[in-house]
């Protein structure tokens, strides 16, 4: 679910990479208080 967020907010998200706008997306649910399962 992360990734496809991600892939949404793509161009929104200063990344170079999915991984790296994965990664972000991770971060900004986790200080929203969500918790991130692989």
């Amino acid at each position: 679910k992360v990734r496809s967020i991600a892939e949404t907010k793509m161009n929104d998200l200063n990344a170079n990479s999915i991984e790296s706008a994965v990664k972000m997306v991770e971060g900004t649910a986790r200080s929203m208080g969500v918790e991130i399962t692989a």
